[in-house]
């Protein structure tokens, strides 16, 4: 080897050495995957934050932050999401965020059952306590002990688990205590106060955490940041697990399948079972028998004012019954959810205010439907007009002839020219019955 050759190796080695000792001076950069659980907790809000665990996982995550804004929801889906919280081999963070949000009830619950729980200032927690409705008698908080001791159990051994404040998870089921970001800071709810994401990862960079996967030291001082985006199952799920749009979706679903049964061969009938059906999954509220039988029974009353002579008894009675139906069909029984009853009550407004309109609507809508109905018929009331003979037609043949500027389709009884005029005699269904007009037989240019 000469030595311009040395040199060339002896400096190739030197680079490899250098590049070597920087990477292991040089602090690890890791990853945070982070995803966002806003509006009401629904069935589609597991799947979506079950998703995002596997997302961390692919990604191999630090830790999975999941931002909560949230006024509560249903009571299954928020043990579904603990549960897969629990199951994770990746620390998951619960954060409330940003400045001035909440999770209430749910949400509460939620937080208190992930590896680190994180507030930002001046956001609350609080109100778990379940709560039952009625249309007529409001809201009122559920006291009965097996409801009570079930929830408050499973969040009291949850704060246990991550050696958070037991009693205070008690009262915010037994009774809908409240908390800022200090208080709870201070009375050990939650782990941290960070303003924002980067002073979350400053703060829980180097803590130990305890999961299915074992023991891990978190590095999160210089991890980047990785937003979370569903798929298309969890976006529409989502979308339609929205309970204004999905009780949206079945009243108008409930409304075009009586126009499409009452005039069909429009198609009416299909848009509305789809939206019906798509509504019924969106809401995955407890379709008791009661309730579906007076909805159809409404559904019948509002098909049969279609076809009745008069006009008022059975569609008033048919809108009474489509909205005591729906209002059957919303979640009254207390388990179910967890949600902040001023939420609750914006939401009947709505669900109430869609059904008026939509039933006032569809009044006005058979009205038209009964007035066309008893309009004299176009093709009977042709008869006895004289039209023109667009071409020539012998005797049983069709051809065209013209009124009034419109064309329409005839047979002749006997022979008529092209020009001539003649009579309307009858009608095979769509088809004019003619005959010439004796005597009157000049031709028309």
């Amino acid at each position: 080897m000469d030595r311009r050759s040395f040199v060339l190796v002896q400096a190739l080695l030197c680079n490899i050495l250098i590049t070597i000792a920087w990477a292991q001076i040089q602090p690890a950069t890791g990853r945070v995957a982070v995803v966002e659980v806003k509006g009401l907790i629904t069935s589609a809000t597991s799947e979506k934050v079950e998703e995002a665990l596997k997302f961390g996982i692919d990604l191999q995550a630090e830790v999975i932050i999941l931002i909560l804004d949230t006024p509560g929801g249903q009571l299954d889906a928020t043990m579904r999401i603990v549960e897969a919280i629990e199951r994770s081999r990746i620390p998951v963070v619960s954060f409330v965020y940003p400045i001035g949000a909440k999770a209430w009830s749910a949400g509460t619950i939620i937080l208190v059952g992930s590896h680190i729980a994180a507030m930002a200032p001046h956001t609350i927690i609080g109100s778990a306590q379940p709560v039952s409705y009625s249309p007529l008698g409001g809201s009122e908080p559920v006291t009965d002990k097996k409801v009570l001791n079930a929830v408050s159990t499973f969040i009291v051994e949850r704060a246990r688990m991550h050696n958070r404040n037991e009693t205070a998870a008690r009262l915010f089921v037994e009774e809908n205590l409240n908390l800022n970001s200090e208080d709870a800071h201070r009375l050990n709810v939650v782990d941290v106060l960070a303003s924002d994401l980067n002073d979350l990862l400053r703060l829980i960079d180097g803590r130990v955490v305890y999961t299915t996967g074992g023991q891990s030291t978190l590095k999160t001082r210089v991890a980047s940041i990785v937003g979370y985006s569903p798929s298309i199952r969890v976006s529409i799920l989502t979308a339609i697990s929205n309970p204004i749009l999905a009780y949206l979706l079945f009243a108008l679903g409930l409304y075009a399948l009586i126009f499409g049964l009452a005039t069909p061969g429009y198609g009416g009938e299909v848009i509305g079972a789809v939206a019906l059906l798509t509504g019924l999954i969106g809401l995955g509220f407890d379709l008791n028998l009661g309730g579906l039988l007076i909805l159809g029974l409404g559904a019948l009353l509002m098909i049969a004012e279609a076809y009745t002579a008069g006009f008022g008894i059975l569609g008033g009675a048919g809108i009474f019954c489509l909205i005591l139906g729906g209002l059957l069909l919303l979640p009254y029984t207390s388990p179910k959810w967890l949600i902040a009853p001023e939420w609750y009550s914006q939401f009947i407004s709505i669900a109430l205010g869609v059904l008026t309109v939509l039933g006032i609507f569809t009044l006005i809508m058979i009205y038209k439907i009964l007035q066309a109905r008893r309009r004299k018929p176009v093709m009977g009331g042709l008869i006895g007009i004289e039209v023109y003979a667009t071409e020539d037609m012998e005797n049983g043949k069709t051809g065209f002839v013209r009124y009034m500027g419109e064309y329409w389709k005839a047979r002749a009884t006997e022979r008529i020219g092209a020009g001539e005029k003649a009579m309307v005699i009858g009608k095979d269904g769509p088809i004019l019955v003619i005959r010439r007009v004796h005597g009157r037989d000049k031709k028309v240019e």
